[in-house]
């Protein structure tokens, strides 16, 4: 691959900063483009361009792409369905305003690549699982409108016919990505890294719903493969792809295998269990044929391995 500029927004976060850190061991030039409202300026490397700003502020994007950069990285963005109910309009102008002003520079600066990571939220409550990229969208969280309006407003500025430079659209329709840097404190976060900090701090676990709800868990390695992998590939051109490992676990299950993986027992640690929240899909799990055909993806991470990269991370910071 030659070497390129590439702005990647959110680069500060969870995944953001791990796709960062690849890119720039791949010889890339970067800027970030980050609020810091979750992500932290020590994830950012000192050779990094790094402009602390926000993407629903046109003056900030403007900054970004003071040099043109030869592809965009969309990540940044509100990632909880939760407060998408107790603050929509942030919701609103994290995720579809602030993709809009990227998209926006991305024309007027004749970008011609940009990535964008969407959600497996976009689906809403699924006939079937594994499900495909074809299931129909019917998000049912403020969360998952904003990101479906958001791939959508990108990959209709990417088949526009009138644009000088057309530009190349990927989105990934992302499912429950964990690892390293994930927050080991924010109920809004990723559960996993939520359970694993319970446990190394000897907290009781909460869990809302039943515990039978079942999700597709990542690890952060595969994922970022999976982007910089796509970057000069022409056949991930104008399509969505699901990102997930492609099997499911329910939240009982993934609850004791931690437990067991931190030498504790399943059984007699305190758990408690509270309310269904709003939004919630019942059932998630990836199909990852269409991605593992056009670029040769497949995933390296089962869970267990995953899990204990994670947990050994995590014990450094809890």
């Amino acid at each position: 691959m030659a070497k390129k500029h590439i702005l990647v927004t959110g680069g500060a976060g969870f995944i953001g900063s791990h796709m960062v850190d690849r890119l720039l061991k791949d010889g890339h030039n970067i800027t970030v483009l980050d609020n810091l409202s979750t992500g932290s300026k020590n994830n950012i490397p000192k050779n990094v361009n790094f402009i602390k700003g926000d993407t629903s502020n046109p003056k900030d994007v403007e900054k970004a792409f003071e040099k043109k950069p030869d592809v965009v990285f969309q990540i940044a963005g509100c990632a909880s369905t939760i407060t998408s109910f107790s603050n929509p309009l942030s919701d609103i102008y994290a995720n579809f305003i602030g993709t809009v002003n990227i998209v926006k520079k991305c024309v007027e600066a004749n970008v011609d690549r940009f990535l964008y990571a969407s959600s497996m939220t976009t689906y809403g409550h699924v006939k079937e699982i594994p499900v495909k990229e074809t299931h129909p969208c019917v998000p049912i969280s403020y969360y998952g409108i904003t990101k479906y309006a958001a791939e959508r407003f990108v990959h209709a500025t990417g088949i526009r016919p009138d644009l000088k430079t057309k530009l190349n659209v990927t989105s990934f329709r992302m499912f429950n990505v964990y690892g390293p840097r994930q927050s080991l404190t924010n109920p809004y976060q990723g559960v996993m890294a939520i359970f694993i900090g319970n446990v190394l701090r000897h907290e009781p676990i909460k869990i809302f719903g039943d515990g039978k709800q079942s999700r597709d868990f990542v690890y952060i390695e595969d994922v970022v493969n999976a982007w910089i992998g796509s970057i000069d590939k022409e056949k991930t051109f104008g399509q969505v792809y699901n990102l997930g490992f492609g099997k499911d676990r329910s939240i009982i299950e993934l609850t004791n295998t931690i437990m067991e993986t931190l030498g504790n027992d399943p059984k007699k640690y305190k758990m408690s269990f509270h309310k269904e929240r709003p939004g919630d899909q019942r059932h998630m799990q990836a199909s990852i044929t269409k991605l593992g055909n056009d670029l040769g993806w497949k995933p390296k991470y089962d869970l267990q391995k995953g899990l204990e990269k994670t947990i050994e991370w995590a014990k450094t910071v809890k």
